[in-house]
């Protein structure tokens, strides 16, 4: 009978955890005036003083697309006319997504000041590593403006697509800050950890290579979770329809990794302020 109530204790136990995660969450929402400030405040605060400010990273990254574009084209044997939108694209958009998850990481390791001081639900600072990278991301989609203005791609309302993929890609950064965020705190080793997979991710996905480049090599592509991230945003932007199979991969990954995340963040969220 014991046995039975300690079961029974435990079960109403993390009930209650997961329900105040998802009031976390919910609350961290509504302060929606919050922590977009503090995602303006680090994008001003990392570029004060700066002629162009976060443009530079918009004028690196665009250094960069141009030298792999000429570069791999004339390896692939590939138009530039088609290719330049393809590598600029796809960088544009993993950078955003390695980005947010190397920052997910680290999301309450860097806010850890404000943690000790501010009276706030975590989710704010979540919400807020999203916001600064989504704004960044408008600083470099200027890149892919201007490759479109030179380029024969035909958008139509496949940008209507775009903008759902971004969202299911900015869902994935507050499912991976929930869990890699909260693992990090404890364990000051997972942020590296992280960021040297995600350097060797950016190789083994097609960012600037083509899936017919490489032969036999099928596997690189159907088991690589940012393939899919990187397809349903960079697709439409060049005028292509996503397939449903993708649409379905992403959104299972999504619904898996909020799952998991919201376990772990309801596990350990009370933890984090001491951990930092």
């Amino acid at each position: 009978m014991d046995q039975v109530n300690l079961e029974v204790f435990s079960a109403a136990t993390r009930r209650h955890r997961v329900a105040i995660a998802v009031d976390d969450l919910v609350e961290g929402l509504k302060r929606w005036e919050l922590w977009s400030t503090l995602g303006w405040n680090d994008i001003r605060q990392r570029y004060r003083r700066s002629f162009i400010g976060p443009f530079w990273i918009t004028l690196s990254m665009g250094m960069m697309v141009a030298g792999l574009a000429y570069l791999y084209a004339g390896l692939f044997g590939q138009n530039i006319q088609t290719y330049l939108p393809y590598v600029a694209t796809g960088i544009i958009i993993f950078g955003l997504i390695q980005t947010m998850f190397n920052d997910g990481a680290n999301v309450f390791i860097s806010a850890s000041s404000h943690i000790l001081q501010l009276k706030a639900p975590l989710s704010v600072y979540i919400y807020q590593m999203v916001w600064r990278n989504l704004l960044t991301f408008f600083h470099n989609i200027t890149i892919y403006v201007v490759v479109v203005l030179f380029t024969e791609v035909h958008l139509g309302w496949n940008l209507v697509l775009a903008a759902l993929g971004m969202l299911l890609v900015m869902l994935s950064g507050v499912s991976i800050a929930m869990m890699l965020g909260t693992l990090s705190a404890r364990f000051r080793d997972v942020p590296p950890i992280v960021a040297s997979l995600l350097q060797v991710a950016f190789f083994m996905t097609p960012v600037f290579w083509l899936p017919n480049a490489i032969p036999g090599r099928q596997s690189f592509i159907d088991l690589n979770p940012f393939y899919y991230l990187l397809e349903i945003v960079r697709m439409p932007l060049l005028g292509q329809t996503p397939p449903l199979s993708a649409w379905l991969v992403t959104i299972g990954l999504n619904v898996v990794g909020f799952v998991v995340g919201l376990l772990f963040f309801a596990r350990y969220r009370e933890r984090v302020a001491y951990w930092v």
